[in-house]
This record gives C-alpha cells, sequence and structure tokens, in this order.
C-alpha cells in the first residue's frame, strides 16, 4: 500500500469507478467472468485492473494460469473498497432525504384533557409549515404517558409529573388551577351562599391520581380540607368521565377550572368554595434526550420548546390572572 506521503496522491488520482469495478473483480472466479458482470469486454477489465495496481503500487489479483485469487494487498483493499462502497450507498440515501420539505410521523402521548392555547397554536403553525408531517396523539392517563416517552414509543409527551426521572427531561408547558364541583342533580348545585363546611360529608368523584403520593396532591389536601366523605364513588385517568360523573351527580368533584368555564356558563356544573386560592397543577413537555428522532419529531419538539422561551409564564397561566396567582413567575 503507499506510503503516508503519497496519502494525498492517491486521495486526489484515485477513480472510484476502479474501486466499484475492482469489488467485482474481487468476487469474480476470473477476468472473464468479472467482465460479464460488469458488462465490459475482457480487455477493458484486465486495463481497468492494471490501472489500478500501477494507482496503488501493489499487484491485486494473482492470476497466473489456472489460478486466480486476491494477494494480501489486494484483499486489504477489498476490504476497504466494500466499506467504501457501503458509505457511498448510505450518502446516497441521506442525500436523498435531505430536502427542504420536513416529513415524518410524530406520536404524542397528551393527558386527559389538556387545553393550552400556546400548543394549539404550535400545532396549527406547525402544520402550516410542513403540511406533509403526519401527527398521532394517544390520550393516556400521565403515568403511562411518562412510561411511552421512557419506552421510545412516543415522539415526546404532554402531562402532570410528579417524580422525575433524571434521564427524561421536563419543562412547564402551562399552569391551571382546580376547583370543586358538582352538577345539577346535587343537592349543592345553584346555591350562592355556600361556605366550605357546607361540602363536609358529600360523596365524591375524582381522578386516579388524587393522592398524597401523587401527581394531584394539591387536590387531594383540596378535597380533604373540604371534609368530603373519604370513599370515593368514582375514579378515572380521564378527565371527562370525572366531569360526567361530576354532571350526572354522583358526587363533588375537581375539575380545571379554565376548561370547565364553558360547562359552567351553560348551567352543566356549579363551583363550589372554596374559591380563593386554589390548588396550581402544573403541566409539562416531557421528552426523552436519548431518543432517535426524525425530522418531523425534532421539528415540533424544538417549536414548542422555542414557544416556550418566549411566552412567560404569567401568559401560560389558565383559570385566573396573573394578579390572582402569585405563584406564576416561578423560575422554570
Amino acid at each position: 500500500m503507499p506510503e503516508p506521503r503519497d496519502a494525498d496522491r492517491l486521495t486526489r488520482d484515485l477513480d472510484w469507478n476502479l474501486l466499484r469495478s475492482f469489488v467485482v473483480m474481487a468476487e469474480a472466479r476470473s477476468i472473464t467472468d468479472a467482465a460479464q458482470r460488469l458488462r465490459l469486454t475482457q480487455p477493458s477489465v484486465s486495463t481497468a485492473l492494471k490501472k489500478l495496481e500501477d494507482r496503488i503500487g501493489k499487484r491485486l489479483i494473482d492470476r497466473t494460469p489456472g489460478r486466480y485469487e486476491l494477494t494480501r494487498a489486494g484483499a486489504l483493499l477489498y476490504r476497504e473498497a466494500v466499506e467504501i462502497h457501503g458509505a457511498v450507498h448510505r450518502l446516497s440515501t441521506l442525500m436523498r432525504d435531505m430536502t427542504d420539505e420536513v416529513r415524518g410521523h410524530v406520536r404524542i402521548a397528551v393527558a386527559s384533557h389538556v387545553v393550552c392555547p400556546l400548543f394549539d397554536q404550535v400545532l396549527a403553525e406547525f402544520h402550516a409549515r410542513h403540511p406533509r408531517a403526519t401527527l398521532s396523539i394517544s390520550v393516556l392517563g400521565s403515568s403511562a404517558a411518562l412510561a411511552s416517552v421512557t419506552a421510545r414509543t412516543a415522539s415526546f409527551a404532554i402531562c402532570l409529573v410528579h417524580r422525575r426521572d433524571p434521564k427524561i427531561e421536563y419543562l412547564r408547558l402551562y399552569r391551571e388551577f382546580f376547583g370543586l364541583f358538582c352538577g345539577p342533580p346535587h343537592p349543592l348545585f345553584g346555591r350562592r351562599d355556600l361556605r366550605q363546611k357546607d361540602l363536609a360529608g358529600h360523596a365524591a368523584v375524582s381522578f386516579e391520581t388524587d393522592r398524597l403520593h401523587d401527581a394531584l396532591r394539591s387536590v387531594t389536601l383540596l378535597r380533604a380540607q373540604s371534609e368530603l366523605n373519604e370513599q370515593i364513588i368514582g375514579t378515572s385517568s380521564h378527565l371527562e368521565e370525572v366531569r360526567r360523573m361530576v354532571i350526572a351527580g354522583l358526587g363533588i368533584g375537581p375539575l380545571p377550572l379554565h376548561v370547565v368555564a364553558r360547562d359552567v356558563q351553560d348551567g352543566l356544573l356549579w363551583r363550589l368554595p372554596p374559591y380563593d386560592m386554589p390548588p396550581a397543577i402544573d403541566v409539562h413537555l416531557v421528552w426523552n434526550p436519548k431518543a432517535t428522532l426524525n425530522r418531523a419529531e425534532t421539528a415540533l419538539l424544538e417549536a414548542i420548546q422555542h414557544a416556550i422561551s418566549l411566552v412567560p409564564m404569567t401568559a401560560r397561566t389558565y383559570g385566573l390572572s396573573a394578579e390572582e396567582d402569585g405563584s406564576a413567575s416561578v423560575a422554570e
């Protein structure tokens, strides 16, 4: 093989077509066989081999009568040429996919009834910019959404977070506030003279994560302070189902203020005390930094992260005004 001082000359003068032809020669049984595979004449193949041997400065194929096999230099060159061929093939594939158009599928795991205008805006802008990218959104309990990120079956998740995994990245997307509500069949519905003590002993419905050691701990404390019946009549991991049970009169339940504001206006829900300092719940953008993402996944994740960096927390706080929420300015 050439000396190091000849490397620049070899790099400059070596013809890829000669290497490609040599791979075929090395895998053939004879020059005649190689010529047939390359669809060239035998003299043309012999000339190409001699030209490559001259460039390399080594005999590559032992072609004595009745013998056709690679020399040690030929075997070494064959192994390197196969690697080069694979690299060129991969480069061709990469270049074919490298267009200005972002394509790919994004799999998003979302906790039940995420209502976030900022997220909606990012989705709209992403689709307008990359119309060929596709999305699927799975509604899961927060623990299942987090598990899907860890398992890399979801591109990212939007959910509640209780315990943080150091291998996963978290960024607060928005803050919402919970209140207690009842439905039309409930005896407290429509009453404006209520105090928190009036809730004592009434049946409750809630979320599966409404536990002291889980993501809705502050809601659990609110329920306890209101002295609702300790036995919860109905639970669900989906907000829509908790809302259904509250409206049906099964019991008093916690719901996000901004999510059910329209239901209150329409007379489907009635807010109960306490009215001051409702519990705040943070909803996070969660992703796995070890996951290999396609261009669409990367583009959407970066778009959400960028939007979060541009919009202050006060504008990502729903259910109370910035003045009412004294904790909205807490750092990310």
